[in-house]
C-alpha cells in the first residue's frame, strides 16, 4: 500500500490523522511525496531515533541532482541542514560556541525585558490583540536578529521571505531564496553586523556560500519555529483555561509547560528533513535499499503511546518527556538551548502580566497557515480584562 503525504493539514493542532493510524499498524510505510518522489515514512518513536542515528541515511544526499525530495524545490548542498560529516562536523563546531547553555542563559534577562516591553505595548493598544503581530513575531525575530548581528531596520522584511522559503510554491521558494541569498551576501560584504555572521566573517573560517546559506538557515529556523511555536502553543494553552491559570499560578511548572507543548504542538507537517540511503540499511524490520528516501514524522513520534502515556493529552507537568521536537544526533537542533529560552521567556511573561488571556474569536475563526513546511496562526485574536 502507498499513502500520499500532503503538506497540508486538516486540524491544525494535530498531527496528519493518517500518522496515528501508520504508527500503531505499520510504523514505517511507503508515500508517495508532492514532488511525485516515493520515500519511507517513519513514524514511530523507535524507529525514528534508529534513522537519526543511522550513518547510511544522508542529508547531503537528499540535495543531489535528481535525489527525491519532499518540495518541488531544489535544496542547498551548502546549508548545515543538508550536510553530512565531516563537511557538516566542521561548520557545526564553528558556530557551535554562539549557541551553549551558558552563552543563550546570559541572553535571557534581555530576552525577558523585550518580552514586557512587547506586551507593555499590546497592553496599551488593547483589547483586543493579535498576538502574533504584536508578541510572536516581533520578540522571535529580534532575537535571532539581534543574534546574528542583522540591522533592527532590516528585520520586518524577513517575514514574506522565511513565509515564503518554507511553502509549496516552487516559484516563491526561488524567489524567497534569492532575497535572502542577496541579503546576507550584501550583509557580508559589509563587514557581517555587529553579531555572529561578523564574527564567522572577520575569522573567515567559512566560505563566501557557506556563511551565506547559515544565516538564510539559522534566520529561517530561529524566526519562523519559534513564533509559530508561541502563536500555536498560546491557542494550545487557552484552550484549556484551567493549565493557563496553573502556569499563572506556579511559574516554576513553565520549563515543563514548554517541552510539552514542543511534544505536543505540531508546528511542523512532519518534524524531519529528508534523508536518501547511501547504502543498505533497515529500520526496524524494513529494509531500506540505496537511493531510497526516508522521512522522519517525530510530530508522530512525539504521540507514541510506547513512550508517552496518554499521548494525545497535554500535561504542562509530563516527567519524563523525551521528546524529540529537535531531533536526535548529530543534526539535533543547533538552536535548541535559545529556543527553549525564548519560550520559556514568551509563555512565563504571557502568563504572569495576562492572567485574564482568552481567545477572541473561535478555533475555527483563526486563520492558520495549513501549507508550508511550518503551520500557525496567521493572525491570533485575544482578549483580556484592562487594569
Amino acid at each position: 500500500m502507498e499513502l500520499e503525504f500532503p503538506l497540508t493539514a486538516p486540524v491544525p493542532l494535530e498531527p496528519a490523522p493518517e500518522f496515528a493510524t501508520l504508527r500503531r499498524s505499520c510504523p514505517v510505510a511507503r508515500v508517495r511525496l508532492p514532488s511525485g518522489d516515493r520515500a519511507w515514512l517513519v513514524t514511530g518513536y523507535a524507529g525514528n531515533r534508529s534513522l537519526f542515528a543511522d550513518p547510511l541515511l544522508s542529508r547531503a544526499a537528499s540535495a543531489a541532482e535528481g535525489a527525491p525530495r519532499l518540495r518541488a524545490a531544489p535544496l542547498d548542498p551548502c546549508a548545515l541542514t543538508t550536510m553530512d560529516p565531516p563537511e557538516h562536523t566542521r561548520i557545526r563546531r564553528t558556530v557551535m560556541g554562539a549557541f551553549t547553555a551558558s552563552r543563550v542563559e546570559a541572553m535571557r534577562p534581555g530576552v525577558d525585558a523585550l518580552a514586557n516591553t512587547l506586551l507593555d505595548d499590546l497592553r496599551a493598544a488593547g483589547p483586543p490583540g493579535d498576538l502574533v503581530a504584536g508578541y510572536a513575531r516581533p520578540l522571535s525575530i529580534a532575537v535571532i536578529g539581534e543574534l546574528l548581528g542583522v540591522p533592527e531596520g532590516d528585520r520586518p522584511r524577513f517575514r514574506r521571505w522565511t513565509e515564503d522559503h518554507l511553502g509549496t510554491s516552487p516559484e516563491a521558494i526561488r524567489a524567497a531564496d534569492a532575497a535572502l541569498r542577496a541579503y546576507f551576501t550584501d550583509l557580508i560584504a559589509d563587514g557581517g553586523g555587529d553579531g555572529l555572521i561578523g564574527a564567522l566573517a572577520t575569522e573567515n573560517r567559512l566560505s563566501r556560500d557557506e556563511l551565506v546559506s547559515l544565516g538564510i538557515t539559522l534566520i529561517v529556523a530561529g524566526y519562523e519555529t519559534v513564533a509559530n511555536t508561541i502563536a500555536a502553543g498560546t491557542v494550545v494553552l487557552l484552550l484549556r483555561p484551567p493549565l493557563f491559570t496553573r502556569l499563572r499560578d506556579h511559574p516554576g511548572l513553565v520549563p515543563s509547560a514548554v517541552e510539552e507543548l514542543l511534544r505536543f504542538t505540531p508546528i511542523s507537517v512532519s518534524g524531519g528533513t529528508i534523508r536518501v540511503a547511501t547504502g543498505d540499511t533497515a529500520i526496524g524490520d524494513v529494509p531500506i535499499r540505496t537511493g531510497e528516501a526516508v522521512l522522519p514524522a517525530t510530530v508522530s513520534a512525539n504521540r507514541d503511546a510506547a513512550v508517552f502515556p496518554d499521548p494525545d493529552v497535554f500535561d504542562i507537568a509530563r516527567d519524563p518527556n523525551p521528546h524529540i521536537a529537535f531531533g536526535h544526533g548529530i543534526h539535533r537542533c543547533l538552536g535548541a538551548h535559545l529556543a527553549r529560552m525564548e519560550l520559556q521567556v514568551a509563555f512565563g511573561v504571557l502568563a504572569a502580566r495576562l492572567p485574564s488571556l482568552r481567545l477572541a474569536a473561535p478555533l475555527t475563526d483563526i486563520p492558520w497557515r495549513r501549507n508550508g513546511m511550518i503551520r500557525g496562526p496567521r493572525e491570533l485574536p485575544v482578549m483580556w480584562d484592562s487594569p
